[in-house]
């Protein structure tokens, strides 16, 4: 593998507004904007808008930072997703991206050092930084775990800050915040910067709903139905754009006092909708109001006059609720062939990208006629504002509460499986394995397995392709270091595959083999060497103790000797897969290196200097020629040398080493990676050593 080329210097763009959203011009003016204005253009404030939802606190943070650019063209202004983390580090991605901030491309680096490092430097200019939907402040406050990927000893571990601290407090730049609770505002501003956003006044409300309906009233519609019509909407800004956008749509067949006559009919209806198990629902505050009523006129309406539309929000109301690309929605007929005779065994790290979307199943249409559709089924729900599409026109998003109130719906007309289904199928044809060639995409996707994640299906062929899609997910969240999300995803793949596989079947000791992973990431030794015996005994029954999936349980439970101090058992079980390993792949071999690398740091924890000098040396030179001298697995040999150095006392060699690693640490994992870390703490520390040994020896030759 060849170095990789230095960056070329890019010219940053002039200060910009950086939003995903574009203005509306029908905004109504409401006097909290006054309130909004003076707290916020304070540089360095912090404030939040804090209400229900659909009350219109994103729509006024909207209009703030147009505002704010119409005041001067000087300040940035950026839109961060902060519903989880996920999405708050794909935000700073796109800020790092458009900013050209340097370094941003390493896939090393840390995102989060970067921004907040650009917007503390007064140099790039005053900043407004709006953070929407904070409903879950846990992910902020909490500091990140991250750990070694249970491949290679040596990796170090840390607890990285929590991600409120990368939101810089500075003179010349202001944060706004939107969120449901207070108690989660009072985590990030003082009580003084909190601002209630409520329901519109009378007035605002009705200028709203004339201006959605383009000033089209009817002479039929007197003033008296129109205020009834908003006092039934509770006066909320997304319930009053909804029912102006179903009335527009049918006009002029339709007026609002009709809608008011079919929304009264339905609240009855509905009514006993929501008493259908509806303990879970009334526990969102949303729920309790009559948008979900609105949201099931329009549903119940688009379901008649053109039901595949119907369909696409039945499907996107199980996806995280920001980032549903339309690669996703596409192929969304219920017959659904079964995938169990395509499935390749995930031990072979094999994927099919294409399954579920081919066109040549039968009943399938042509593309051109099934993309005309989508686009059409796309058209009629941002027409009635159940979603919308992101500046750039690559994604989708919705509402939370829109996403419940359908699934709700689907529930209790009997359908809630079946969409299910079809989610999860999607996704699983779209989420690759966890290789580093493919972590731009699970990114991207690995919100919407999170949320899969706690919709376990039913029916048995969806619940394998559930169990294959969190696989995926997790071997990404594995090379992440997410030590939480790991263990849960793959419990859930371990326990679906047992069920219905069978304890030996290869994906579920695949699935064992990640829990195992997973409890090593977490410090569950003990609970990682029960299954990693399990899984090693009976592949070797089964596939024989040479084959390549008995040799990674061999290596993996070696890794878990070694984590606990019993470097005998270790470097037994390290030798026989090294040297099985030189027979059937060969000695320059990535997973033969691996196995050498592991099998030194257990000399060297044994005190045999020699023995793992010998190793690491022909691991590392090896590994420069075969992955180059900045690869990832080389810069561990070369640490992994250097401490092997500085043990047998060889203290200048060891420094040398150790600086030539740090240097290509940081260029090429970014300074706060816990490698980075842990490399420049032992260097500082090595030349500290020397240092005071000069010292000493200059006092001793001076006395």
């Amino acid at each position: 593998m060849t170095s990789r080329p230095a960056e070329r210097p890019e010219t940053p763009p002039n200060p910009s507004i950086v939003i995903p959203f574009s203005r509306d011009i029908d905004f109504v003016e409401r006097a909290i904007f006054d309130q909004i204005h003076q707290k916020c253009v304070v540089l360095g404030s912090r404030t939040a808008l804090v209400g229900l939802g659909g009350v219109g606190k994103s729509q006024l943070a909207i209009e703030y930072a147009y505002r704010t650019q119409d005041r001067s063209p000087e300040p940035w202004v950026f839109w961060v997703h902060a519903s989880n983390a996920a999405r708050f580090e794909q935000s700073f991605r796109d800020i790092a991206n458009y900013v050209k901030i340097s370094g941003r491309q390493n896939p090393r680096a840390d995102v989060f050092q970067l921004v907040h490092d650009w917007l503390r430097d007064d140099k790039k200019g005053k900043w407004v930084l709006i953070l929407d939907n904070v409903d879950d402040v846990g992910f902020l406050v909490e500091a990140r775990r991250t750990g070694q990927d249970g491949q290679t000893i040596g990796i170090e571990s840390g607890n990285p800050r929590p991600l409120v601290s990368y939101l810089p407090q500075c003179p010349h730049g202001s944060i706004l915040i939107t969120t449901r609770s207070e108690d989660v505002a009072l985590n990030l501003v003082e009580k003084r910067d909190l601002i209630t956003i409520d329901p519109m006044s009378s007035e605002d409300a009705l200028k709203l709903f004339e201006s959605k309906l383009g000033g089209d009233t009817d002479g039929s519609d007197n003033a008296d139905v129109t205020a009834e019509l908003l006092v039934a909407l509770e006066l909320m800004p997304l319930a009053i754009v909804q029912a102006a956008a179903y009335i527009l749509r049918r006009k002029p067949r339709y007026s609002v006092r009709e809608y008011l006559q079919s929304f009264r009919e339905s609240d009855r209806k509905k009514t006993s909708l929501l008493d259908y198990n509806g303990k879970q629902l009334r526990r969102d505050r949303e729920a309790k109001n009559s948008i979900i009523v609105t949201w099931q006129v329009s549903f119940d309406h688009i379901r008649k006059i053109r039901p595949s539309a119907a369909d696409l929000l039945s499907l996107m109301s199980f996806f995280d609720r920001q980032g549903i690309a339309d690669a996703l929605l596409q192929k969304r007929s219920e017959q659904i062939k079964s995938r169990q005779d395509q499935r390749e065994s995930v031990a072979s790290n094999c994927f099919d990208n294409d399954t579920g979307y081919s066109d040549d199943e039968e009943g399938s249409i042509s593309q051109s006629s099934m993309s005309d559709g989508f686009e059409e089924d796309v058209s009629v729900l941002r027409n009635y504002s159940f979603i919308s599409v992101n500046a750039n026109g690559t994604t989708f998003e919705m509402h939370g509460l829109v996403q419940l109130a359908t699934r709700k719906w689907l529930e209790a007309h009997g359908q809630i499986e079946r969409w299910k289904h079809q989610f999860i199928k999607n996704l699983d044809a779209e989420l690759p394995t966890g290789e580093y060639e493919n972590w731009e995409r699970c990114q991207a996707l690995f919100p919407h397995a999170q949320s899969a994640a706690a919709q376990r299906p039913k029916e048995q062929d969806s619940l394998l392709d559930w169990a294959s899609m969190l696989y995926n997910a997790a071997w990404y969240a594995l090379r992440m270091g997410k030590g939480v999300e790991t263990e849960n995803m793959s419990v859930h793949v371990m326990k679906a595959r047992k069920k219905i596989l069978g304890d030996e079947h290869s994906d579920t000791l695949d699935g064992m083999g990640m829990v195992g992973l997973a409890y090593n990431l977490n410090g569950r030794w003990d609970a990682a060497e029960k299954l990693f015996v399990q899984v090693m005994e009976t592949r070797k029954t089964k596939l024989g103790v040479d084959h390549p999936d008995t040799l990674t349980s061999m290596a993996n439970l070696a890794l878990t000797y070694a984590n606990q101090g019993r470097w005998n058992d270790a470097e037994k079980l390290e030798v026989q897969v090294m040297e099985t390993r030189k027979t059937k792949l060969g000695v320059d071999h990535p997973d033969t290196l691996t196995s050498m690398g592991n099998l030194a740091l257990t000399y060297g924890n044994q005190g045999r200097w020699d023995d793992a000098e010998k190793l690491e040396v022909l691991v590392m030179e090896t590994s420069k020629t075969k992955l180059g001298v900045d690869h990832p697995s080389t810069l561990t040999s070369m640490n992994n040398l250097a401490f092997t150095w500085k043990r047998s006392g060889k203290e200048t060699e060891a420094v040398r080493l150790m600086q030539e690693c740090v240097r290509f640490r940081k260029r090429v994992l970014g300074l706060n990676h816990p490698s980075s870390i842990s490399s420049c703490r032992a260097l500082d520390t090595w030349k500290a050593e020397q240092e005071d040994v000069a010292l000493s020896i200059h006092r001793a030759e001076d006395g």
